[in-house]
């Protein structure tokens, strides 16, 4: 049962928060801070035997009508991705405590939150598709209270526009998912991936574009990117943590676990396959380019943020896209861990000097380097992993990616030019970190009076900015439990 309990914590915390967020503003963070570890000591308790046998899997028979248990399993894909979902809601609670202290009813938004990691944890650990399916659509409602009622400006209306290109989304996945079913009779990915060898060519072409392209909104792709930068700009910094660190990524996990772990394996069409990761690799070179550019041109620290989640989605795609490559899908998943740790971060610090200064434009900042020592280290490590600096987590992982690329391209020329456009990217990636870290803390000071911030929220800036550096210098272990899973 460590999986179910795993599934089930977070809505255990609930009745806690509500007992003790109307006396406290801190007691609430404190506890879903705990249940969050507990859920993360239940996950790891399975690693040995994911590492043994390549998977973890529960079974619990509840709907007989639906042809299918619901399974729960985790293997080395899942794990790391619930494992760094679970730090990254550690750390951005933790920092929320201070952050925003001075909201109103503070305890509804800690509920909120653990309404949502029920829908991540879920997304990553099932393997039946109806309770993906619910736990992709349960991901919207708390993301849009927390975006709509504790975000800065115009925040209902960037929840609103979240909601509906992502639940429009969810429209195309619910219709692969259906037809998966009406095909084969079951909703367990396992089971459905061998009974639809039977299924016509044309219509997994259908399913497979279906799914892929509601997975692609949830993480952003161009051109379904446009809730992004507001939605990220908008919402309360621990929460665009968490968007842009996990909830974006899960698109890029579904795409990698079913679109193409479950239907792309059946269409026997070599054409039509060349084709569909063609389009795949040219929308990541697209979002790559995209996103950096963009990012270049901003001068918001939080949109500058966002369109580099935009431009670094894009890497994920275009490693996706190398499929069945093991290197490319390695260093795919292994992106996705580490761009959640050092978005996540980087949000955390927009946040702490958004608080400490209350400006967001970057153009009337310069010389917090001096004022805030430990907010200028940690910005500096975050924005020099996302530009893809050696020793730093997201160059490892785009290091992998591009080898696989190249290797693709020995038998595809195709991937030869991907590969380049890709590695040129990585320059705009590079002036926009450069420019962002000149404009705040290099550049002659336009601030009188600024310092870190408080222990509290200095804690989890820490805390990633270590993870940060330990995934660039010794990312072995993590690779290596990436690899143990069915990939490539």
């Amino acid at each position: 049962m460590i999986l179910l309990l795993a599934f089930l914590i977070p809505l255990l915390s609930i009745p806690f928060i509500c007992i003790v967020g109307r006396k406290s503003k801190k007691m609430p963070a404190a506890i879903i801070v705990i249940f969050s570890i507990l859920d993360l000591i239940l996950l790891l308790y399975a690693a040995p035997e994911v590492l043994d046998k390549g998977k973890y899997m529960e079974s619990y028979y509840w709907m007989p009508m639906l042809g299918a248990p619901l399974t729960l399993f985790i293997d080395g894909v899942s794990l790391s991705l619930a494992v760094v979902t679970l730090l990254l809601i550690i750390s951005s609670i933790i920092f929320s405590s201070d952050y925003m202290e001075e909201r109103d009813s503070i305890w509804h938004f800690y509920v909120l939150i653990a309404l949502l990691t029920v829908g991540l944890v879920g997304v990553f650990i099932t393997a039946n598709l109806m309770i993906f399916y619910f736990c992709w659509e349960f991901m919207l409602i708390p993301t849009y209270f927390i975006i709509g009622g504790w975000g800065y400006r115009e925040s209902y209306r960037a929840a609103f526009k979240f909601f509906i290109f992502t639940h429009a989304g969810a429209v195309a996945v619910l219709l692969g998912i259906g037809a998966i079913y009406m095909l084969t009779g079951t909703l367990d990915i396992f089971q459905a991936k061998d009974l639809l060898t039977t299924a016509s060519q044309d219509l997994l072409k259908w399913i497979f574009v279906a799914l892929t392209l509601g997975f692609a909104v949830k993480m952003a792709i161009v051109p379904l990117h446009m809730w992004l930068p507001d939605a990220h700009a908008e919402a309360p910094a621990p929460m665009s943590a968490l968007l842009s660190g996990v909830i974006i990524e899960a698109g890029a996990y579904a795409i990698l676990r079913i679109s193409l772990g479950t239907v792309f394996p059946l269409i026997t069409d070599i054409s039509a396959s060349s084709q569909i990761l063609y389009a795949l690799s040219i929308l990541g070179v697209i979002s790559a380019f995209y996103g950096a550019m963009t990012a270049l041109a901003e001068n918001d620290i939080k949109r500058i943020v966002a369109y580099s989640s935009i431009s670094h989605m894009g890497y994920a795609l275009f490693g996706l896209s190398l499929y069945p490559s093991v290197e490319g899908i390695i260093g795919a998943v292994l992106h996705l861990v580490n761009h959640a740790a050092s978005k996540g971060l980087l949000f955390l610090n927009a946040g702490a000097i958004m608080k400490q200064t209350g400006i967001r434009d970057i153009r009337e900042m310069g010389g917090l380097a001096s004022k805030m020592p430990l907010t200028a280290f940690s910005t500096t490590i975050s924005s020099f992993s996302i530009a893809g600096i050696p020793s730093l987590a997201c160059f490892i992982s785009e290091f992998l990616m591009f080898m696989g690329g190249f290797q693709v391209g020995g038998e595809d020329s195709f991937y030869y030019v991907t590969t380049a456009f890709m590695i040129i990217a990585t320059v705009f990636s590079l002036a926009y970190a450069l420019r962002l870290i000149w404009k705040i803390f290099l550049e002659s000071s336009k601030i009188e009076k600024a310092k870190d911030p408080s222990l509290l929220m200095s804690i989890p800036m820490i805390f990633l900015s270590l993870i940060v550096i330990l995934l660039g210098i010794w990312s072995g272990p993590i690779v290596h439990l990436i690899g143990s899973a069915e990939i490539g």
